[in-house]
């Protein structure tokens, strides 16, 4: 997906927040801002926001020598979700549609996003969010899909999401699930070491998809993922990054997020903040 004007604002912002956190030295907020700001201004070059997000995320790195400013944010927020998990089941056991539940609830996960907000309280909003219901919903193709599938990649967002995606794993326990994590620290996404910390590994198989970026560019992704993601017979993405990522992309997928950005919710025919699980046709 293009990157849009209305992006770069909102990313210059984002990494100011992650420069705050990684140091409390005013003279390397400024470096990176600086660094940022001539990112920016050469927007054009970059096949899509998480593109250059990943751009501006290593001015940060560099600059402060800390390899993962998000480690505290993604611990409390796994934290979090493991405590409301509980919830999360009992929610789900009251549900008649257990299936369209168990994709609400790894939609809700969605709403743990730091490019966004990094200080969502995860206990105050879940029950209100959990019943919301999807305002694009394709589970009527996702089902036909599962009367022959045996192989499931579902590509993870962020971290703290990772435990609201394991209910979703145990629900489709007959499948062989595969669910894959960013290859190294990139804002609050998952790596494979949040993933296993949430529980998920019990459920799924977890590998990196090779890439940095915070979206699954295809085209920057590793062999594994890319034979795997060619070749299953459902992939499920999670979350707007992976949306930008792939949505352009000549392959089957159901995009599960909730559309919390303007452009993303123009560009999904939604309205701001609803939950999506839409089915993007092969070519």
């Amino acid at each position: 997906m293009e990157i849009f004007l209305d992006c770069l604002p909102c990313m210059l912002r984002q990494v100011l927040e992650a420069s705050r956190m990684a140091t409390d030295k005013p003279e390397l907020h400024e470096k990176i801002i600086e660094e940022s700001i001539r990112i920016l201004s050469d927007y054009k070059k970059y096949r899509c926001s998480p593109d250059m997000g990943r751009a501006m995320h290593q001015t940060v790195k560099k600059h402060t020598g800390v390899s993962d400013p998000y480690a505290m944010i993604k611990d409390r927020d796994i934290k979090a979700a493991k405590k409301v998990y509980p919830l999360l089941i009992h929610f789900l056991q009251k549900k008649q549609n257990n299936l369209y539940w168990a994709l609400k609830i790894a939609a809700v996960g969605n709403i743990i996003d730091s490019a966004i907000n990094n200080n969502v309280n995860i206990e105050d909003c879940i029950e209100k969010e959990l019943e919301k219901e999807f305002s694009t919903c394709d589970i009527d193709i996702f089902e036909n899909k599962l009367k022959t599938a045996k192989r499931l990649l579902i590509i993870g967002d962020n971290a703290g999401e990772t435990v609201f995606d394991r209910v979703l794993a145990e629900h489709l326990s007959q499948l062989e699930i595969i669910y894959t994590v960013r290859s190294e620290p990139i804002i609050n996404d998952a790596t494979v070491k949040d993933a296993h910390d949430s529980g998920l590994g019990d459920y799924a198989k977890i590998i990196s998809t090779g890439c940095n970026v915070p979206g699954a560019i295809p085209e920057e992704c590793s062999k594994e993922f890319l034979d795997l993601f060619n070749c299953v017979d459902i992939v499920i993405s999670k979350g707007q990054g992976n949306f930008e990522a792939l949505s352009d992309y000549g392959r089957e997928v159901f995009f599960l997020l909730k559309a919390k950005c303007p452009i993303i919710s123009q560009k999904l025919n939604v309205s701001l903040n609803d939950y999506v699980f839409k089915y993007n046709k092969k070519g």
